[in-house]
């Protein structure tokens, strides 16, 4: 399927037309055989999902992003090995138990300012920056996302 969708127009709503053809065809003619009709309702769903017409028309470049990236992971997934969810449990209540014999340990103090959370907690408002202790760090947060959100955009226009 993957193939399929680089190689040929991608459309939603209908299995083939003038402007392009379903994911499920372009598999079948890259060489796949499958029949999830599951799979095209699923596929009309997600891409009509706000839309009140159903008429057929070209996929969005958003929506064969996702397409692609589920694809991709549910192959990645195919190759990790099989985890055995038993002995994570039994390693998870081992390492808890191990923790709650330990003697507890006093909260350390924290640098900076003082911590008013039990103060503040009751006042509309003043949790606006969970995330960072004051608006130095937040313009410097906020900045770093910004160049991180236009290499991402970059990139994907790279990629068209």
């Amino acid at each position: 399927m993957l193939h399929g969708i680089r190689t040929n127009p991608i459309i939603v709503g209908a299995y083939a037309d003038g402007d392009g053809i379903c994911p499920m065809l372009a598999a079948h003619r890259a060489g796949g055989r499958t029949s999830f009709i599951s799979f095209a309702r699923a596929w009309d769903r997600f891409a009509f999902r706000d839309a009140r017409g159903s008429r057929a028309r070209r996929a969005t470049r958003r929506e064969l992003l996702i397409l692609r990236s589920h694809l991709e992971a549910s192959l990645l997934e195919e190759e990790m090995p099989a985890i055995d969810l038993a002995a994570a449990v039994a390693e998870h209540r081992e390492l808890r138990d191990r923790a709650a014999s330990r003697p507890s340990i006093a909260p350390a103090i924290r640098p900076g300012d003082p911590d008013r959370s039990q103060e503040l907690c009751r006042r509309p408002g003043s949790r606006w920056m969970r995330i960072v202790r004051n608006l130095d760090d937040y313009e410097r947060t906020l900045a770093l996302l910004e160049r991180e959100r236009d290499a991402h955009e970059t990139a994907l226009s790279c990629v068209e």
